[in-house]
């Protein structure tokens, strides 16, 4: 009898290779149990909306989820491509407390870009895999709808021109597309409540209203950084997961970049969705890792009702 060394050699490194693969299934199969069925909507945007290789990775994860049982919503703004057009229309990018000053012509190149640029785009991506992907703003089916937005700066209102805050939320057309099995990719656009005009939305606060208009299992934020700090600049470490009167306690404290980020979560956990994170959409596949592995990463945040019960992080 000849014993064939190689094969077994073969076989054997073939089943060492798989083994690993077959564990991170495994070990994500409760997350997949629990999400199965449930809406996840995830804010696209920051480092992750620029870079190519980092924009693959975003669409492969939204259509895993898609494919795993979950039901993913797309919300995007387009910061870099807005102020890049701007430039090239001869528009100065101008900011007030923390917002883009929003002109009757710059909002025109606004609903241009996030509509017609930086929507399409994510919708190919993302129809790579399947028809799947549908695009719209908020403007359509009056899903999302504002009024003039005015913030207080040194006691006073100030205009900052096309600028929306959110008032309602009409979910209809995303519940529409979610039951056909679509994958809706919103633009952060709104419809006028009262004077006829469209408006530029903040797409954190706008991701987090529909989250919580459509009862999401959970927010995703991506953003530029790990998480939200302990005690940024002196510390580096993230906090893993805290409750919302945490998070409100924290809120004066951060960074003008992430409040839209974290009011956004806190509204959320406070409306009935399940949990909120804001998660590293530098690293590639970011979305999964929270979503389906023991550890996580990122930041995220809960009802206080659940402060006290274990799951999604631990």
């Amino acid at each position: 009898m000849t014993v064939n060394h190689s094969e077994e050699r073969k076989s054997s490194t073939r089943k060492h290779n798989a083994l690993p693969k077959a564990r991170i299934l495994i070990e994500a199969l409760p997350w997949l149990t629990r999400h199965n069925g449930k809406t996840v909507v995830i804010k696209f945007g920051g480092n992750a909306m620029v870079n190519e290789e980092l924009k693959a990775a975003f669409a492969q994860d939204v259509v895993f989820l898609r494919q795993a049982g979950l039901k993913p919503v797309v919300v995007h703004g387009g910061g870099p491509q807005i102020s890049a057009a701007l430039d090239r229309h001869g528009i100065v990018s101008e900011f007030k407390a923390g917002l883009r000053v929003t002109t009757e012509d710059a909002m025109d190149v606004v609903r241009m870009v996030l509509a017609g640029q930086v929507q399409r785009e994510l919708v190919g991506l993302l129809n790579q895999h399947g028809p799947l992907a549908v695009g719209m703003t908020g403007e359509d089916a009056h899903t999302i709808t504002a009024t003039k937005h005015q913030p207080e700066i040194d006691g006073e209102l100030v205009d900052i021109g096309r600028v929306g805050e959110i008032t309602a939320i009409d979910t209809g057309a995303i519940e529409a597309l979610l039951a056909d099995g679509r994958i809706p990719v919103v633009s952060s656009i709104a419809r006028s409540q009262d004077d006829g005009h469209v408006y530029n939305v903040n797409a954190d606060t706008a991701a987090a209203a529909l989250a919580a208009a459509l009862g999401a299992e959970t927010l995703m934020v991506l953003t530029d950084v790990e998480g939200l700090y302990e005690d940024w600049p002196d510390s580096d470490e993230v906090i893993s997961r805290l409750t919302a009167t945490e998070l409100e306690k924290l809120l004066p404290e951060l960074a003008s970049g992430m409040v839209p980020k974290m009011e956004g979560c806190l509204h959320a956990v406070r409306n009935g969705v399940t949990t909120a994170r804001v998660i590293d959409g530098r690293v590639q596949h970011s979305i999964l890792l929270e979503i389906f592995t023991d550890e996580g990463i990122g930041t995220m945040v809960v009802p206080d009702a659940r402060a006290d019960e274990q799951g999604d992080a631990e």
